[in-house]
């Protein structure tokens, strides 16, 4: 089986997820988390996944939106994610690159889902684009702060130093769609070295198909192409990386087990 550990089936499928459901499912995919990035999205989200056994979800606020609203209470997202579907918190992060919300309401929003994470028990989300010092200075100083909690780099993309930083810190590294393209040597030469208990798979549907389906809509089948391409890299099986990515995201995602 394979997961798909980070999609957004809301809004750009609705009125079509049970045919992205069975194509998954055709593809093997056994698992699928939509993730949350704003928490009004938080019925919606919770609407699909109590539809769809497989279907489970995160809440939280993406840096794009940390701009929109106050900073949130860490209360308002704990009282969210004890919804049994709710595995983890996120999507949260810094994203530099578009620079869509101010960076100091970035960084409390980040602070604040880490908060939640670390109170709750749930795995954070974490966005990073164009903010790798950042983002490591944040997730150390709350670490050091508050004590340990889980988390999962997500859609990675980021230099090498982040993701060795975030594994130590004891995070996982999730690799998209991305990791296909043909400029992306560096990134596979990465993901060839990280040790297998922290990898995991996901499309960030519906952005960055996989080659050979770039620029094409993405989907959560579509997460085979990546699986296939962390195989080579590797050099194990396409089925070896299954077993991997899945045992890793039910022994991050505890909930949805």
């Amino acid at each position: 089986m394979l997961v798909d550990s980070h999609c957004h089936l809301d809004p750009y499928f609705r009125g079509e997820v049970p045919e992205v459901l069975a194509r998954a499912r055709q593809a093997g995919v056994g698992r699928l988390v939509t993730i949350g990035v704003r928490l009004s999205q938080t019925p919606a989200l919770l609407a699909l996944a109590e539809a769809h056994p497989e279907v489970f979800c995160t809440v939280g606020i993406h840096p794009h939106n940390a701009g929109e609203t106050p900073p949130p209470e860490v209360a308002e997202i704990l009282a969210l994610a004890r919804h049994p579907k709710v595995i983890g918190i996120g999507e949260s992060g810094l994203d530099y690159f578009y620079d869509k919300a101010p960076r100091d309401a970035q960084a409390e929003s980040f602070r604040r889902h880490i908060r939640a994470a670390r109170d709750s028990g749930l795995p954070l989300v974490v966005h990073a684009r164009d903010a790798d010092a950042d983002i490591a200075a944040i997730l150390a100083e709350e670490r050091a702060r508050g004590g340990e909690f889980p988390f999962l780099m997500h859609c990675f993309s980021s230099g090498p130093e982040l993701a060795r930083q975030a594994v130590a810190m004891g995070g996982y590294i999730s690799f998209s769609g991305i990791l296909t393209f043909p400029k992306s040597g560096e990134l596979r030469a990465l993901a060839a070295e990280l040790p297998e208990d922290r990898l995991l798979l996901e499309t960030d549907a519906p952005y960055l198909a996989p080659v050979p389906l770039r620029g094409k809509r993405n989907e959560p089948a579509l997460v085979v192409h990546t699986a296939r391409v962390l195989a080579e890299a590797r050099g194990v099986t396409p089925e070896r990386i299954a077993g991997i990515t899945t045992a890793n995201f039910f022994r991050l995602f505890r909930k949805a087990a």
